[in-house]
């Protein structure tokens, strides 16, 4: 029982420093490009966080952490603040969808080598991040058009940006999970503290 605690603990810590990393990482380290409808759309590496995450801690933490991480970041940005519950749905979507790949397909917290594991958190990146390259603009265009009341061809002008803009993100961004991951996976085993997830 006590182990089970634990666990729930590290768990809850490790999607908050996540969380933690998303928000820093979209806050601090993003280059905004205005887009010619007025809004703006940015080259960013707060996915990644996500899906790292998602690997790390199955994809209910991994989507959670970038939920918060990143709806935070909206939140208190005067520019993103109207994207907020957007951002909360499609970061959820990116860490299940990645977590379901990494831990429900592949398995990769089980013992396999390195190449298996690279093969997978490549695999489970694109897929999280792919999802968003496709969803982002679309539920943007959507969200814009229908919920926000922004005209029609404004909204078609800020989801081809965002998505050209999305595109890069996951392109840097699988790249980054895939680095970080192999290069932790290996320092928390060592100290005890990698997770099987089941």
């Amino acid at each position: 029982m006590k182990n089970r605690d634990n666990d729930k603990v590290y768990k809850l810590v490790l999607t908050a420093l996540m969380a933690a990393l998303c928000y820093v990482a979209f806050t601090f380290l993003k280059i905004p490009i205005p887009t010619p409808g007025g809004d703006t759309t940015a080259l960013h590496i707060g996915n990644a966080f996500c899906v790292l995450a998602a690997l790390l801690l199955g994809g209910g933490y991994g989507g959670v952490a970038g939920s918060l991480g990143m709806t935070i970041a909206d939140l208190l940005d005067p520019v993103y603040i109207t994207s907020a519950p957007k951002t909360f749905i499609l970061k959820l979507c990116i860490g299940l969808i990645a977590g379901f790949v990494a831990h429900n397909i592949a398995h990769i917290t089980e013992d396999h080598d390195s190449k298996y594991i690279v093969k997978w958190s490549l695999i489970a990146s694109i897929a999280g991040l792919g999802f968003n390259v496709v969803m982002d603009p679309i539920v943007g265009y959507f969200y814009k058009n229908y919920i926000l009341g922004v005209e029609s061809s404004a909204a078609k002008i800020m989801a081809t940006w965002a998505a050209g803009a999305t595109l890069v993100n996951a392109i840097v961004g699988t790249i980054v999970v895939v680095v970080v991951y192999m290069a932790v996976r290996p320092v928390l085993k060592k100290a005890g503290l990698f997770m099987k997830i089941k």
